[in-house]
């Protein structure tokens, strides 16, 4: 095998468990990696200089290099008393060869193209922008992190946690005598999230210092790991199915796999678990799977709490495009707030890679003849429009292929508007719808499978798309309404001053096919006098009304319509709302500020997680329906109501990350389990305290929930740093919709504030779904 290739070992490597103190921690770390000569890895652990840009004038030269745990990247800082920085390679995102990002396409020339290279970061933290001394060097920092951050990704959980434990063990001993002291066994404790009485510490210590030196190393600290890696609810499962001489044989894992996690199974799918599962050879040619090789299966990610199926598109791609809720972003431009924030390109870019398929550009005279986009009227910066347009059409489709909306506000004189025709036109190309698809006057939407790899303006219109079909002379009204779509309150009364009429350029406005901005009046005339093309966009406020008040009226009108909803413009912080009330009135387009953390975008992220992240995902039948007799409020009999009984036990949790960062901080966790989806199903049921254990903290704590319509329900596992005197603090969350749960003991992965996953962190539980 070749030394690029990392060798899949499942089991604990014997490298922790007879050289876990060793000084050669380097060493031991390659050989965990499968990295053993790797000229890649040898080159980012001897590091160089490389010049760091910030600024015109802010240019800089860093030495970089990765750390011994092949996972830290160091680099220096000149400032004094000042702690040199680091990052973990867990936390990339992305490395982008050349100038691409907003600061070094500002900030450097382009004949150094070659020399340029970004790395971007998970989160909202900002871009490192570097320079190299050559192209061929640029290109070596690149592959060379790629490749080591593509292995670690691919380890497996027992993989990471060696890893993990590996680097622990070396932060805690001190003096770096490969010996670990009854303190240092305390300070290696606290840095995996447990903190120990004095008592219980002396008593796992005396536990493992069997030579009665007074120092754990060699045996005795592989003793410690396997006291602490221990996973004693496993024990129990596992022996009550492991019936052949303290092994499972192929007939007891299909009893596992049938009664337990109600899967159909075979002995044919019991060999191959065996076969690509099981570490001890002798117990895999005896047909045998080992307690190990049952632990190992378990983390497996299809045997995780979502449903493998439902992982990539399983959904019907071929309904008209209003069946569908739609992964929407407000004013997509915004980093931070709505006053006095940045904009930047890079938020177009991580709302696209998160799967979003709306994206909102906020239009207005620039300079030089050039339209730029900003938050009006505030003092957020300003980009380019085209850039914008670039950065679109380079991440549009990296997620899923399924098709873009640009909602256009458009607040430009009729000669930028005419610019911004030209650069969407030049920029995307054929990808632009620009006309309807197939022949004659379209009665409906096409479908997303139909609009693959395309991007739909959403906006003004000077005449009804019917005008393409029939002879009739050519408008001479420019006029048309401005959008009233985003800005914040306190500034309405200015903002209703300038705004009265809008100029409309004709090359802008042809380019608006299937999603026509008009204002809404009443569910009624929407019927009697609106095209199917023709949508309304809601404030929060007034579509939550209508979700109340006229919740099967809401439904009926997007059976037809397509609704878009946005936040209130009192949301300056860019805090968010609700979505699942929208959602339940038949809302497509419920946009949200994706640049902000919270329980609110957890759910949204859960929401659109399945059918391959493709941001479209298919309304409930009884939401399709014209004649429909669902609302969400009242709940009346039909097709909806499929009751169910939903039966949850919060087993244990493993590696749960520290809130602090403090060596010292250890959390107390709390599991809070969350039902989203119509008022009868909602509802929160929470765990008890587990005091100072975020490693390995044990439940064993049962619920039962009634979900009556399953199909728009969301399940939301919060896991929160519990505090008597104050508000408790978010520690990881996973949210999935109801109906891609699995059943049996499962895994959970858990994400972090951001929604990105947390490298070893699960909650282990049970599930078990009823028909009532």
């Amino acid at each position: 095998m070749s030394c690029l290739q990392r060798q899949d070992r499942p089991g604990r490597s014997q490298e922790l468990r007879h050289h876990v103190a060793s000084r050669k921690v380097i060493q031991v770390n390659v050989k965990l990696l499968g990295l053993e000569g790797d000229p890649e890895l040898q080159f980012l652990l001897q590091g160089g200089d490389l010049l760091k840009v910030r600024s015109q004038s802010w240019k800089k030269t860093r030495y970089f290099r990765l750390q011994e745990d092949c996972k830290t990247m160091w680099r220096e800082s000149k400032k004094p008393f000042r702690k040199n920085p680091t990052f973990s390679l867990d936390d990339v995102s992305a490395l982008r060869l050349g100038r691409q990002s907003e600061g070094l396409k500002k900030y450097t020339e382009e004949q150094v193209d070659g020399r340029c290279f970004s790395i971007m970061f998970k989160g909202h933290r900002k871009n490192l922008d570097l320079m190299a001394s050559s192209e061929e060097e640029a290109k070596q920092w690149v592959n060379s992190m790629e490749k080591v951050i593509s292995i670690l990704n691919n380890l497996n959980h027992e993989e990471k946690t060696e890893h993990w434990i590996l680097t622990c063990l070396r932060k805690a001993d001190k003096n770096k005598d490969d010996q670990l002291s009854e303190s240092e066994v305390k300070n290696f404790m606290r840095l995996i999230n447990v903190d120990l009485d004095d008592e219980y510490t002396e008593m796992l210590f005396k536990k493992c210092d069997t030579s009665k030196s007074g120092y754990l190393s060699g045996e005795e600290i592989k003793h410690l790991y396997d006291l602490l890696t221990d996973r004693e609810e496993i024990d129990v499962i596992y022996g009550e199915y492991a019936k052949s001489t303290g092994y499972m044989n192929p007939d007891n894992l299909v009893e596992f796999l049938m009664k337990e996690q109600r899967e159909k199974a075979s002995l044919i799918d019991a060999h191959r678990i065996i076969d690509q599962c099981e570490p001890d050879e002798a117990a895999k040619a005896k047909k045998l799977l080992s307690k190990d090789g049952f632990l190992v299966y378990l983390h497996r990610p299809e045997t995780f709490l979502l449903n493998p199926d439902h992982k990539g598109v399983y959904q019907d791609m071929s309904q008209p495009l209003n069946h569908y809720f739609i992964s929407s972003s407000h004013n997509t431009y915004l980093e931070e707030d709505q006053l006095k924030g940045p904009s930047s390109t890079e938020a177009y870019v991580r709302a696209l890679l998160k799967g979003c398929r709306c994206v909102e550009l906020d239009c207005w005279d620039g300079s030089d003849d050039e339209p730029v986009i900003y938050h009006g009227y505030t003092l957020t910066s300003k980009i380019l429009f085209k850039d914008v347009i670039k950065a679109i059409k380079q991440y549009a489709f990296k997620t899923s292929e399924y098709p873009v909306i640009l909602s256009l506000e458009n607040h430009c004189s009729v000669e930028q508007q005419q610019v911004m025709a030209h650069h969407m036109s030049s920029i995307l190309g054929s990808a632009l719808v620009t006309k309807p698809l197939g022949e004659g006057m379209p009665i409906t939407f096409p479908s997303p499978e139909e609009l693959k790899g395309k991007f739909l303006i959403k906006g003004k219109r000077l005449n009804k798309l019917e005008s393409l079909f029939i002879q009739e002379a050519d408008a001479e009204d420019t006029d048309v309404t401005e959008e009233e779509e985003s800005g914040c309150e306190e500034v309405t009364e200015e903002k209703q001053k300038a705004k009265k009429k809008l100029k409309l350029a004709r090359e802008l406005s042809d380019m608006v096919i299937y999603l026509k901005s008009v204002h809404f009046h009443s569910f009624e005339d929407a019927r009697n006098n609106l095209s199917f093309y023709e949508m309304s966009s809601f404030k929060e406020g007034k579509a939550k009304k209508l979700a109340t008040e006229s919740a099967n009226g809401y439904i009926r009108h997007n059976v037809d319509k397509l609704s878009r909803i946005y936040p209130a413009g009192s949301r300056t912080d860019s805090s968010n709302y609700n979505p699942v009330s929208l959602w339940n009135a038949g809302c497509q387009i419920v946009a949200l500020n994706f640049q902000t953390t919270c329980e609110d975008m957890d759910v949204y992220q859960g929401k659109f997680m399945v059918n391959g992240k493709s941001g479209y995902i298919l309304k409930p039948a009884y939401m399709r329906n014209k004649a429909t007799d669902f609302d969400p409020i009242t709940l009346t009999r039909g097709e909806w109501l499929r009751h169910k009984i939903f039966h949850v036990m919060i087993i244990s949790g493993q590696q749960l990350p520290k809130v602090n960062k403090k060596k010292s901080s250890v959390v107390d966790p709390i599991v809070k389990v969350e039902i989203h989806g119509v008022p009868a199903d909602v509802a929160t049921k929470e765990t008890h305290v587990i005091n100072n254990n975020g490693f390995n903290p044990s439940w064993n704590e049962s619920f039962q929930f009634d979900v009556y319509v399953p199909e728009l329900a969301l399940v939301r596992f919060l896991v929160e740093d519990y505090d008597s005197t104050s508000d408790n603090e978010f520690v990881a969350q996973y949210t999935v919709p109801f109906t891609s749960l699995q059943m049996g003991y499962r895994h959970i992965p858990l994400l972090d504030k951001t929604g990105d996953a947390l490298p070893s962190a699960r909650l282990f539980v049970h599930i078990m779904v009823v028909d009532v």
